[in-house]
């Protein structure tokens, strides 16, 4: 059940890779996001939560509307950082914009690249919602 172990699936769109490196430091054991039942998960068919990194371009949108689609139904979207959020310093003649232009988005996490703290923050944020409490 997502409140109780919400099992993530990364989708890494194109960027500098500083939010991708940021987001892996959730795994380690400083971090250690599995202490809140989280599970990484390679296939989007088993997540409950999407994280999106790095702009959307028009290379990697059929990409991303995959992926999103193959999610089970109550399903979350978490954009990580300035580049999936309105395409940072990489706007190009290229990107079809911002990931909320795309697919839906639950929660935003700024930064450039954001700290592993804040991404942990919005996705307990995200499990209190769930749960009914405000946080």
């Amino acid at each position: 059940m997502i409140k109780k172990s919400p099992w993530i699936c990364w989708f890494g769109g194109a960027s500098c890779n500083g939010c991708n490196i940021e987001l892996l430091a959730l795994f380690t054991p400083r971090y250690d996001i599995e202490r809140f039942g989280c599970l990484w998960k390679s296939s989007a068919r088993h997540a409950d939560i999407l994280i999106v990194t790095g702009i959307v371009n028009k290379q990697n949108k059929k990409r991303l509307l995959r992926i999103y689609n193959q999610m089970a139904k109550k399903k979350y979207v978490i954009a990580i950082g300035s580049c999936a959020i309105n395409c940072g310093p990489f706007k190009a003649y290229n990107t079809v914009g911002a990931v909320d232009k795309i697919i839906p988005v639950d929660i935003y996490v700024p930064g450039c690249p954001p700290r592993p703290e804040a991404i942990i923050d919005a996705i307990i944020k995200l499990l209190g919602e769930l749960d009914g409490k405000k946080g």
